[in-house]
């Protein structure tokens, strides 16, 4: 159910001259014309009252998807990860609950702080980092995209930090910050490389990663349920690195990164013979195809925010949002 799909086409009212400043644009000289393209020009992502009502328009569309269990309501507004993880999710939601969430409370985002790097070429994007209803004391970081001027701006990763994690960033005279080409080599990973260097470290291990939830944890939970009694498990890990899962980075203060990026996992459980197959909760099964007999196997995207230091040292995850994404019986 993957959805590396094109981005929408949606225009929005006029923008400001900021943004118009990078539509191309034609002067004359003495010599005749000069062809200025917007594509090159180191801008801006967007203003700051653009992020903050593309904010309020995703958490509008969100919290109505999330009502109705219909994924309609925020494909517009959604993309990447995080649209594959949502659209399951609602999807599920549905076929359990036609009639809409009779457990919806509507999503709120607070003292929300907007960091809009300034770069040439697309994608445009920018961080969200705000306090929300839900989740605890955690912190919502929500990463806005889109490929064109003409766009609108869709959410590709969402994650939850806590408090007092999320780093510090550099920022120009202006308050703009700094991105992180994918290809940077003066941090400890690659961000161009992070997805396949995770998926590698969750099959083999390693010391790219520092212990946590999400690296020697994980690995250790995989390890204990591989064989629990009467079913094996078996993993496979995949990268994900292209279109809307492209990761994105912002430079922090003291010259690391803030790495966003995409993996996908496969997780086959089987039943040994002559016992029946443990019966999937009710969310499980509305995504799954085929007859589950002896065996099922489950699709997960997963969508992680990571601390990259520079020069030499440990990544470390700080946060990962997981959802089921398809499954399938045999």
């Amino acid at each position: 159910m993957s959805r590396d799909r094109d981005p929408r086409t949606l225009r929005r009212p006029a923008r400001s001259a900021l943004i118009a400043a990078s539509v191309t644009a034609l002067s004359l000289t003495a010599s005749g014309c000069v062809v200025v393209h917007g594509e090159r020009e180191i801008l801006p992502a967007t203003t700051r009252a653009e992020a903050a009502e593309a904010l309020k328009e995703f958490t509008t569309a969100y919290n109505a998807a999330d009502k109705a269990y219909d994924g309609d309501l925020d494909a517009e507004h959604t993309t990447g990860a995080l649209a594959d993880i949502d659209s399951a999710r609602l999807k599920a939601g549905k076929a359990n609950n036609p009639g809409g969430n009779p457990n919806h409370t509507p999503l709120e985002l607070t003292d929300a702080k907007f960091t809009i790097p300034k770069k040439a070429g697309w994608p445009r994007w920018f961080l969200v980092d705000a306090a929300g209803n839900k989740g605890g004391t955690a912190r919502w970081l929500l990463v806005f995209t889109r490929s064109s001027l003409d766009d609108p701006f869709q959410v590709a990763y969402l994650t939850l930090v806590a408090p007092g994690k999320v780093p510090a960033f550099k920022k120009d005279a202006d308050g703009w910050a700094e991105p992180v080409p994918v290809n940077a080599t003066d941090l400890a990973a690659a961000p161009a490389g992070l997805s396949q260097t995770y998926t590698s470290y969750l099959k083999n291990g390693g010391d790219t990663f520092a212990d946590g939830p999400h690296t020697s944890q994980w690995r250790a939970v995989r390890e204990k349920n591989a064989k629990k009694p009467g079913l094996v498990t078996q993993y496979i890990d995949e990268p994900l690195t292209n279109g809307d899962y492209a990761p994105l980075a912002l430079r922090t203060t003291d010259g690391g990164a803030l790495v966003f990026f995409t993996t996908r996992h496969y997780e086959k459980q089987t039943a040994y013979a002559g016992t029946s197959f443990p019966v999937p909760n009710k969310d499980v099964l509305a995504l799954t195809k085929g007859e589950i007999k002896q065996s099922l196997m489950m699709e997960f995207v997963s969508n992680e925010v990571a601390l990259d230091p520079k020069g030499r040292g440990k990544v470390t995850i700080l946060g990962r949002i997981q959802g089921l994404t398809s499954a399938e019986g045999s």
